[in-house]
């Protein structure tokens, strides 16, 4: 069990955060650039200092800076896989392995690490160098040498970010098979909501430096709580006071839906839900408004169009619909939305 709460200043990062993680449980860090998250994950390992501390693992006391407790990296039961591998250019792969053992003075090392190599499927690698390995390989033979010290938290640092995209798919497969073998609590820090989603038990969302929402994967990818989620979700997120089944956006404009409750909510829509139209929409749907064609993404045979205007909204149309509609920048539309395609939960 990890329990961390770091506290620092690193330039223009100003941090301050706190998480846990059970054993067995994947959670992963996301956040957008310079939100802190590989700082974060530093801390936690002792490789930055942090100006007020407490990292607890299984009841052990790694770090508590009001108390003057600071294990070295070193000595912290960790391990640590990086983005860029970080493997010892002029060590073989079973000695790039066997380093942790071996700082550790265990006289099975050199076994042990071998052992690890034929679990990831490197065993015919043992005495090549890091160069001859290609990036999905080196990154197996990091994980290799972060699990082989049998550490108690495994921190993932961007892991699979540094490898194209077919070699991504086959080594999230690999690494999510040896995460579940992996007994300890284990912190993966991404950008990719595709991997968080394949990976981790729970979501712990950071932007400028604060935890600003945690909690299930499905839980935050169905009630997201910023537009950093929200957009990693692809969806439609408006913040507003609903009262009488009117929402009263912070924009100023308003919002017909079912269901909405009263006080202060976030109302989500999909953007398939969102139709567009080049004259006013005949019929009675409860919410329209005019905009103007920002952008149009051609994604196969569907089309992202983002609209401009009094209420900002993206749609997602198929690609036909682009061409019978004439969708180009600076179009003038009409954009409509159902009240019953309108979700909403408390803020």
């Amino acid at each position: 069990m990890l329990k961390a709460d770091i506290q620092l200043r690193l330039g223009t990062l100003d941090l301050d955060a706190a998480l846990d993680a059970g054993p067995g449980e994947v959670v992963a860090l996301l956040g957008p650039n310079g939100a802190g998250k590989s700082t974060f994950l530093r801390a936690v390992a002792g490789l930055v200092r942090a100006d007020r501390a407490s990292v607890v693992l299984d009841g052990v006391v790694l770090e508590d800076t009001a108390a003057g407790v600071r294990a070295p990296t070193e000595r912290r039961p960790i391990g640590i896989v990086f983005q860029q591998h970080l493997l010892f250019p002029h060590l073989s792969v079973l000695e790039n392995v066997a380093f942790g053992l071996r700082a550790r003075h265990r006289p099975d090392a050199h076994a042990v690490a071998s052992a690890w190599l034929e679990r990831v499927g490197l065993g015919a690698y043992a005495d090549a160098r890091p160069a001859a390995l290609s990036g999905g390989e080196a990154q197996r033979v990091a994980l290799a040498r972060a699990l082989a010290v049998d550490p108690r938290l495994l921190l993932l640092d961007e892991p699979l970010s540094s490898l194209d995209a077919t070699t991504r798919v086959e080594v999230r497969r690999e690494l999510r098979r040896h995460l579940a073998s992996f007994d300890g609590a284990r912190l993966l820090v991404t950008h990719d909501p595709l991997e968080a989603a394949a990976l981790a038990d729970r979501l712990v969302i950071l932007e400028g430096g604060r935890v600003v929402q945690s909690g299930p994967v499905d839980e935050v990818t169905r009630h997201p709580r910023t537009r950093f989620v929200a957009d990693l979700v692809g969806v439609n997120l408006l913040r507003g006071r609903a009262a009488g089944g009117v929402i009263a956006l912070d924009g100023g404009q308003q919002l017909t839906a079912l269901d909405a409750g009263d006080g202060d909510v976030f109302a989500v829509i999909h953007p398939r839900s969102v139709a567009i139209h080049r004259t006013h929409p005949e019929g009675t749907p409860r919410n329209v408004w005019p905009g103007t064609v920002r952008s149009v993404d051609l994604l196969g045979q569907r089309a992202r169009i983002a609209v401009g205007g009094s209420l900002p909204i993206v749609a997602e149309v198929s690609a036909s619909s682009v061409r019978d509609l004439d969708l180009r920048e600076r179009a003038e539309v009409w954009v409509s939305v159902k009240a019953a395609e309108v979700g909403v939960y408390p803020a």
